[in-house]
């Protein structure tokens, strides 16, 4: 698998780096982020939603990223639909 980097973001600091990249050989955004506090994770566990069960599946994750980085979400999507 060859990651393309699309970006990070611009106000990180060493060791700590939320990152954006296009996985165009299997057509996936892969994200980078903080792991969110047990508060949201246990309100996103909990949320039902109709075609989403409760609870995080093993080998899901909630993560968060800025606002501040949704242009490189919209670059990475618009890459991956060009591909």
């Amino acid at each position: 698998m060859a990651l393309r980097f699309v970006g990070i973001d611009p106000n990180s600091s060493d060791g700590e780096s939320p990152t954006v990249w296009v996985d165009e050989e299997n057509q996936e955004l892969v994200l980078q982020g903080w792991k969110p506090g047990p508060e949201l994770e246990e309100e996103c566990a909990a949320t039902e939603i109709p075609g989403h069960g409760i609870g995080i599946p093993e080998g899901e994750a909630v993560i968060r990223i800025p606002a501040r980085m949704v242009g490189m979400v919209r670059e990475a999507c618009d890459a991956l639909e060009r591909s």
